[in-house]
C-alpha cells in the first residue's frame, strides 16, 4: 500500500469524515454518564480516549485533553487510510469518470463485501486500538464500526465539482489574498483552448468551466506568466499556479499595496 497521510491529498478528508464518526461515540459515551461526571468532564475539556502510545486511558476515560483526542484520531485515521488500497486513497471524481470498474467497485452505499475485503487490509493494531478505548461495543463488529467513514470518505471525494455561478464567488483575491479590490473571474482552463483540450484529451468537458477569482492586476499576472495553451496544459489550478517562485514573488509584493483613504 502507499504511504498516505499528509502527501496524500485525501487523508484529510478520510481523517474528517473518521473523526466525525468518533464523535459520535464520544458523544453517546458522554450522554450516558451521570450529570456531576459529566459536568467535571466539561470543566477538564476532557476528550473520551487518550494517546494511543506510551499511555493507557483511565477507567473513566473522561479526563482527556481535547489536544490528546486530535492526536488520538490523526493516529488512528493514519493507521486505517495508510492500509487501504491505492485506487481508494487517490479516488476523485475525475477517477471514476475515466475508470468505469473503479466507479462499480466503489459505488454506494458499500456493499459487506466490499466493507470486509477494505477491512481485511487493515492492521490488527486498528482492531486492538478500538477494543483497548472501548470504541467497540460487544454487539458490534469492525466492519459496521468502519463503514460509515468509508462511505462518507468515498461520497466526499468522488462529489462533482461545482458549477460555476456567480454566488460562489470568492471573498478575497485566490493569488495575492487581498479582500479590498474588485474581483474578476480567471478561466483556469482559457475558453480559446476547450476545443483542443477535449481533442488532445488534455482535459474532460466537465472540467473545462472552472474558474478562479482574481483582482485585475494578479489575473493579468497570470496572462503575463503563461500563454493560454500552457495555462490550459500546466496551470490549471489556483495549486499549481500558487507552486511557481514568480506567483509566489508577485503575491508577496503585491499584497503589500494598499490604497490610501480620501
Amino acid at each position: 500500500m502507499a504511504d498516505g497521510g499528509i502527501d496524500n491529498v485525501n487523508f484529510p478528508i478520510y481523517r474528517e469524515c473518521l473523526s466525525e464518526c468518533l464523535m459520535r461515540v464520544f458523544e453517546r459515551a458522554e450522554k450516558a454518564q451521570p450529570k456531576s461526571r459529566r459536568v467535571k468532564s466539561r470543566k477538564n475539556s476532557s476528550a473520551l480516549v487518550g494517546k494511543t502510545e506510551g499511555r493507557k486511558h483511565s477507567d473513566d476515560g473522561q479526563d482527556r485533553e481535547p489536544e490528546e483526542l486530535g492526536d488520538f484520531i490523526e493516529f488512528l485515521a493514519h493507521e486505517i487510510f495508510d492500509a487501504l488500497p491505492v485506487d481508494l486513497q487517490e479516488l476523485s471524481y475525475a477517477a471514476i469518470q475515466k475508470t468505469p470498474d473503479l466507479a462499480e467497485r466503489y459505488s454506494l452505499p458499500l456493499s459487506l463485501d466490499v466493507i470486509e475485503n477494505l477491512v481485511s487490509y487493515l492492521s490488527p493494531s486498528v482492531s486492538d486500538t478500538v477494543t483497548t478505548y472501548s470504541l467497540l461495543p460487544s454487539t458490534q463488529s469492525l466492519n459496521s464500526f468502519l463503514a460509515p467513514s468509508f462511505q462518507s470518505y468515498i461520497s466526499a471525494v468522488t462529489a462533482p465539482p461545482p458549477p460555476y455561478l456567480p454566488s460562489s464567488k470568492a471573498s478575497e483575491c485566490e493569488v495575492c489574498g487581498r479582500d479590498w479590490v474588485p474581483l474578476t473571474y480567471h478561466h483556469l482552463i482559457p475558453q480559446s483552448t476547450h476545443e483542443k483540450c477535449l481533442k488532445r484529451g488534455w482535459h474532460e468537458e466537465w472540467e473545462l468551466q472552472a474558474v478562479a477569482w482574481l483582482c485585475r492586476a494578479c489575473h493579468s499576472f497570470v496572462h503575463r506568466m503563461a500563454r493560454n495553451e500552457e495555462l490550459a496544459r500546466e496551470w490549471f489550478t489556483v495549486e499549481k499556479i500558487l507552486e511557481r517562485e514568480d506567483v509566489k514573488d508577485w503575491a508577496k509584493w503585491v499584497g503589500r499595496i494598499r490604497w490610501r483613504k480620501r
